[in-house]
């Protein structure tokens, strides 16, 4: 995935409201989000459903805002409060993470 192939009708392609949506459209970034979707497509599962399921985990964590702009996208979401991720899975989100230069640091 590339900066060119962002969807055209996405908040991340329209240039007058992706102002901090710009400072994930980095080669490390998008290369892990590469990696994290094969990974959700091996679990039988969309990335979003996999990215929501591994937030909804995290210690002190109790509702997640999606910001959906379609009723589709909240359908897809919801289903993620039924996944189970396994460790193994767990593991390789935390490898596929690390690879980004101050991940757990803000980006902007």
């Amino acid at each position: 995935m590339n900066a060119t192939e962002l969807p055209a009708d996405s908040r991340a392609a329209n240039g007058s409201v992706n102002g901090v949506v710009k400072s994930y459209l980095r080669d490390d970034v998008l290369g892990c989000v590469g990696e994290l979707d094969r990974l959700a497509r091996e679990a039988g599962i969309t990335l979003a459903q996999l990215s929501l399921a591994w937030v909804l985990r995290q210690p002190g964590v109790s509702s997640a805002l999606i910001g959906a702009t379609r009723p589709s996208q909240i359908e897809e979401n919801v289903k993620a409060v039924e996944v189970s991720l396994s460790a193994d899975v767990l593991n390789e989100i935390e490898r596929i993470l690390t690879q980004v230069e101050g991940f757990f640091a803000p980006l902007r």
